[in-house]
């Protein structure tokens, strides 16, 4: 399962994304390349990437530069390894097509499953409860679309907040490996499917965002918010975690995976808590000041002409940079997109 995720994520990027990407306008242009230098590019690859003043200094008077000409030398050069905007839309637009699906999929089979309108009965005879094909399909793919995060998420964009994710990935492929293994299974389709309503809401907004439709990005961003805190503050603690701490131990009583699944559960929590603060601090900048000045977690830095004059950002929860490429490639914008 997890080569055909791989080879479907491959194809969609390659048929799908990104002529919608073209018809949309996005170009697969990247930042701006340095002017080729040898000493300049030793430097870069052998020693540091960001030099400091006393190696400014030295490499000014190397190279008969001007301090100034060689930061923006080093800032051009970072950009250069940057991801373009149509990596970054085709990255989202595979990301949307599987929480989307996956997660109607998952509503249409919970909605006739009995644990999904009464928690209790996640519990009832366990451990002996059958394993229907819809359900081991539902929580195979999901199992295989997290190791392909996993395993992509070093080849991907690089992210600020890589090591959240990467706790993330390990505590998801945890819980559904431990919770299939132990027959927990249905309670985890009511966690994996919490989880994935908010998720497309996100890749939606990114989307927008690249494809420079600034109004559908903000509303798809503040409905992401709103669903994401409901559901990761609200339902998940009180409904999720409910049932797994008071109801499994007052139905089945506490056995030592219980501690562990819990404490899985917990985690998760834990992570929401993190990236609820993040979400309402991006929404909060948004609303008192119209705009958000920076993607606080995007990787991509500023052209180098905002040395010299001031960019003008553009107005709404996502903005641009001066020379008009996208600066979100993250989850958060202004305050870093997390994503699930």
């Amino acid at each position: 399962y997890l080569v055909l995720i791989q080879l479907f994520l491959g194809n969609s990027c390659r048929f799908i994304a990104k002529p919608c990407a073209i018809n949309l306008g996005i170009q697969d242009s990247g930042p701006h390349r340095a002017q080729p230098n040898a000493i300049l590019e030793k430097v870069f690859t052998s020693i540091t990437k960001s030099p400091d003043g006393k190696r400014l200094e030295g490499l000014s008077k190397q190279l008969d530069w001007d301090v100034r000409k060689i930061q923006r030398w080093f800032r051009h050069r970072r950009n250069q390894d940057k991801p373009t905007t149509l990596t970054k839309f085709c990255e989202s637009m595979w990301r949307f097509t599987f929480y989307f699906s996956i997660f109607f999929y998952g509503i249409r089979f919970l909605w006739t499953a009995p644990w999904f309108w009464d928690t209790r009965q996640c519990w009832y005879n366990y451990p002996f409860q059958p394993l229907t094909s819809r359900l081991y399909y539902y929580y195979i793919l999901e199992l295989a679309f997290y190791w392909s995060l996993m395993f992509s998420q070093f080849t991907d964009i690089k992210r600020k907040d890589f090591l959240i994710m990467f706790v993330h990935h390990l505590a998801t492929i945890g819980l559904i490996t431990f919770s299939y293994m132990n027959n927990m299974v249905r309670v985890g389709t009511l966690v994996l499917c919490l989880h994935d309503a908010s998720d497309f809401l996100l890749e939606a907004a990114k989307l927008a965002n690249y494809a420079k439709y600034q109004r559908l990005c903000d509303a798809f961003f503040m409905l992401f918010g709103v669903v994401f805190i409901v559901t990761r503050l609200g339902i998940y603690p009180f409904w999720i975690l409910n049932t797994t701490l008071f109801e499994s131990w007052e139905l089945i009583g506490p056995y030592p995976s219980w501690w562990l699944f819990n404490g899985l559960l917990v985690t998760l929590q834990v992570l929401h808590v993190i990236w609820s603060y993040l979400i309402i601090r991006t929404a909060s900048k948004a609303l008192v000041r119209g705009k958000v000045s920076k993607d606080d977690r995007s990787d991509v830095e500023s052209s180098s002409e905002e040395e010299d004059v001031t960019s003008n950002s553009t107005k709404g929860i996502f903005s641009t940079s001066s020379n008009g490429s996208n600066r979100l490639n993250g989850h958060v914008a202004g305050g870093q997109w997390t994503g699930e």
